[in-house]
This record gives structure tokens, sequence and C-alpha cells, in this order.
């Protein structure tokens, strides 16, 4: 009972038990994390009623369950992601922002990207307030485009695969057009430019036309030997002033601009025609769990802090991502994150795409265990349609995504795990 009692104790302190804090649980384990710290750090500077405390915690959506099932140590607040937000709410797992609105009129969907905004929205009800979005982008070289004299297809920020196949046999050895990083988003992009989706009336469909359409225009790049070889780290390759475009993610522009002498810029994800183009997107999205505990002067101390980071949030820029706020993207300093260029126009907003299918995790997830192979062709795509399709159905009649099926953490190992965060 002692013991019991002691680990009751731990969870309400790394919990939402503390009237003084607001126990704050953040998925940010990499730099981001750091930018978030000093966020964090600059509300408290204001002196606030209720201080905020930053906890990073990996294998975070385990841990919420653990404690949403134990019913301790439930977080005040959170960051999760656009594509939890529909599971979540279906099991009640998330409290609608209503009175987080109300407390700070601000907080409002004329003040953020409307992508990011209505990724939090379900069945009319709001219960997210967006931090950023974050998703695909395509890095290019400079002296590379020179080199191939190829520049002008950057004229209308839209490379198409013609562009690309038209390289083939022109490059000096050891040269690629493209690497395969994050080639799972780069497929959800092409599956948008096509009119396509990854659900048909509510049940998961990756084994369609638009699928098998976009791996087969990947795959022709591959076979033209114009992608960086199967296996080998084409994300380094790109940084190394080997490849003349990657794919990775919007975040990327700080590790890239580490490389000494990479003369590099950004642009959209390649797609088929210049005027249909798609960035596969996602949002950190700050979120309350259910908790009947959670006081009125914490929610009024979560708006405070939220509306803090609405103004505030250029330090989150410094991260890479692509800041929700209107009011930060709007500012002239947000120019100078090459980030902006995804919110410098109308069309260039338009294009960013967040899924926000109750089992996107699953299509996501079969996507990043199959689709290098079938580019590569290591599996014969209908073949690996077919095994990807049963997989996500698999998934779905799993249910692992819900609370009551997921493998909890027991007490003493969330006590251990907490204490190390």
């Amino acid at each position: 009972m002692v013991m019991l009692t002691l680990v009751a104790v731990f969870l309400a302190a790394c919990g939402g038990n503390d009237e003084n804090t607001i126990q704050f649980w953040t998925p940010l384990t990499g730099d981001d994390g750091a930018y978030m710290d000093q966020l964090v750090e600059d509300y408290n500077a204001t002196e606030p009623e209720i201080e905020v405390k930053h906890i990073i915690t990996s294998d975070m959506y385990t841990k919420m369950y653990t404690v949403l099932n134990s019913g301790n140590g439930i977080p005040d607040l959170s960051i999760i992601h656009a594509d939890r937000v529909p599971s979540f709410v279906k099991q009640d797992l998330l409290e609608p922002v209503t009175k987080i609105m109300e407390a700070q009129p601000e907080l409002n969907a004329d003040n953020y990207i409307e992508e990011a905004w209505s990724a939090g929205e379900v069945d009319g009800t709001q219960y997210t307030i967006p931090l950023d979005i974050h998703g695909s982008a395509m890095y290019y070289n400079q002296d590379l485009l020179e080199k191939y004299d190829v520049e002008h297809w950057l004229d209308d920020n839209v490379v198409t695969f013609d562009e690309m196949l038209s390289l083939q046999g022109q490059l000096e050895e050891g040269d690629y057009v493209l690497n395969d990083a994050l080639l799972s988003w780069v497929l959800l992009a092409q599956i948008q430019n096509l009119g396509g989706d990854i659900q048909e009336n509510g049940e998961p469909a990756v084994n369609t036309d638009a699928m098998r359409e976009s791996i087969e225009a990947v795959k022709e790049l591959s076979d033209a030997g114009l992608m960086t070889p199967y296996g080998e780290d084409g994300y380094l390759m790109f940084q190394s002033g080997n490849v003349l475009f990657s794919t990775d993610g919007t975040w990327s522009s700080t590790g890239h601009a580490q490389v000494e002498d990479l003369n590099f810029g950004v642009t959209n994800i390649y797609a088929f025609e210049p005027d249909t183009f798609h960035n596969r997107s996602s949002a950190h999205l700050f979120a309350m769990l259910s908790n009947e505990e959670r006081s009125e002067e914490k929610e009024q101390g979560i708006a405070d802090f939220l509306e803090f980071v609405r103004q505030n949030s250029i330090e989150w820029a410094e991260a890479g991502q692509i800041v929700a706020s209107q009011d930060v993207i709007e500012s002239p300093e947000y120019e100078n994150y090459m980030q902006s260029f995804f919110t410098s126009t109308q069309e260039q907003e338009d294009s960013l795409y967040i899924y926000t299918y109750e089992h996107y995790p699953y299509v996501q997830e079969a996507m990043d265990n199959y689709v290098a192979d079938l580019v590569h062709g290591e599996i014969d795509i209908n073949t690996g349609l077919e095994e990807m399709q049963k997989f996500v159905e698999d998934k779905v009649a799993e249910g692992s995504l819900d609370m009551e099926n997921t493998e909890l953490l027991d007490e003493d190992e969330l006590e251990e795990e907490l204490s190390e965060e």
C-alpha cells in the first residue's frame, strides 16, 4: 500500500494534479525540444500566475493511454499529431478547447493557417489549437542545377516527372537527380495530385489506381538510374553535393544549413503537372486530454500560454517548422526562414495537405513498410498493394489505436521512464 501510494504521488507530480504548475507533455525528442523549452522559458519569464513545465516524453502515446487508463498523472496540456485527433475524439480522450477559446478570444480560426486549424475540428467541434504545419519539402542543390543547365525547372516552383526523366543518361557517375527520402510522404502527395484518397466510404483504400500510378511513376525514375541506390543514405548524399533534389522534411533546412558550402534552396515536392501539386503535411497541435480534475484556473493558464505562443512563436520557426500563427507568418522576420516559402502565396498554402482520416496511422505504417521495396523493384507492385491493403485492414480489425487494445505500461515502468525524462 505504501508503494502504491508513492506511485500515485509520483504520477500526480508528473501529470496535472499540481495546481501551481501546468504539466505540458510533448513528443519533441529531437532538436525541436530545445526550441520548445525556450518558448516555455520565455513564457515563464513573464511571471504568469501558473507556470508551465515542459516534459519531453518518448513513446508519448503509450504513456498517454497509460495515465488515462489509470486516471492518475494526466498532463494538463499536450502536443499531439494531427493524425491522432480523430481516434482520440472517437474514444472521448480529448476535451474541446471551447473554454480556452473563450478565455483568450484571439485563439480562433482567423488567426491560424486554415489547414492547421481544421485538422483539430471533428463534427463541428474544435479540439485543438495549432502550433505548426510540418511535412514534405524538396530541397535543391543550386550548383548542380547550374551544372546540368536545368535552373529553369524552378521557374514555376514545380519540378515534374518529365523534366527529371529528361536527364536520363546525362548525369556524371555518382550524381543523381533525386533521393528516396521520406518516400511514403512523396507518394501521399502524388495521390492528391491524381485526385485520389486513402479511404473509400470510411474504409481504408490502399490498393487503388491512384496508389498504383503514383508508385509506377516514381519507380520509373528509379529504373532510369536517376534515384539514389536502394539502401544508400540519399539524405547524406544530397548533403555531400551529389543529388539535385532531396525530398525530406520542412524541418531539414536546419540540418542542411549546417553543411559547409552546400548551396541549397527549397521548393515543392515534384508532381505530374506544374498546375497541380501538393505537399503531404501534418501538424503539431495543442490538446487537452480528458481530465475532470483540471481546474478553471489551469484552463485560464493554458489559454494564456497558448496566446503567448500565438504571438511569440517565431522561436518555433528556428526549428524549421511552418508556424501556424498568422501573426508570425505575416511578420517580416518570418521571411528569413526557408519554410516561409510554403506560406508565401495562397497557392502555396493550399498545397499543404493534412490527412485526417481516422485510420491514417495504419496507412502510413503500411506505406513505410512497403513502398521503398515497390519503388526499387524488390516487390511486384500488384502483389505489394494487395499485401498493403491486407496489412491496413488487419490493423483496423486489431484496433491498436484504441486504448483498450494498447499494451499499457505498468506503474513501475511508467515511474521509471517519466523520472528519466
